[in-house]
């Protein structure tokens, strides 16, 4: 058995180094901006020992003219509120050799949860992972 086959995807993974760090964001952003031009105001990529996560910030839907006058924000309040929210699109788990693991935020469970890529497989690439999260969030 290969250590493909043998990898859980909801444990192990190892530390993504600074080099891989770099060369993740810029790919990343440029799938974005060549595949996701307007469909989002910015990306946040950060990193935790063998995870990255990947959050958009969009710009919100204008809110109905009758706002209720006993709202508890005003509507430029909530429209300033909305845009500084992100929404997490995805969190990647790094195995080496651009192999990663995919996670999606779960709002209703407050976490991310292990799923597979659009292709069926549970390993694959950080392009896919933006591509799927899109369909969904973007």
């Amino acid at each position: 058995m290969s250590y493909t086959q043998q990898r859980d995807p909801d444990s192990g993974g190892v530390k993504i180094t600074d080099k891989v760090k770099s060369q993740l964001k810029n790919r990343i952003n440029k799938y974005a901006e060549e595949n996701l031009a307007g469909r989002y105001t910015k990306l946040d990529i950060r990193f935790r020992d063998k995870f990255c996560y990947v959050d958009a910030y969009t710009e919100p839907e204008e809110p109905r003219q009758d706002w209720p006058d006993d709202f508890p924000e005003t509507r430029e309040e909530y429209i300033e509120r909305m845009r500084n929210t992100p929404t997490h699109l995805f969190r990647l788990r790094y195995y080496g050799d651009d192999e990663w693991g995919i996670s999606f935020y779960s709002y209703a469970h407050n976490k991310y949860e292990t799923s597979v890529f659009p292709n069926g497989k549970f390993f694959d690439t950080p392009e896919l992972a933006m591509e799927a999260s899109a369909e969904f969030h973007l």
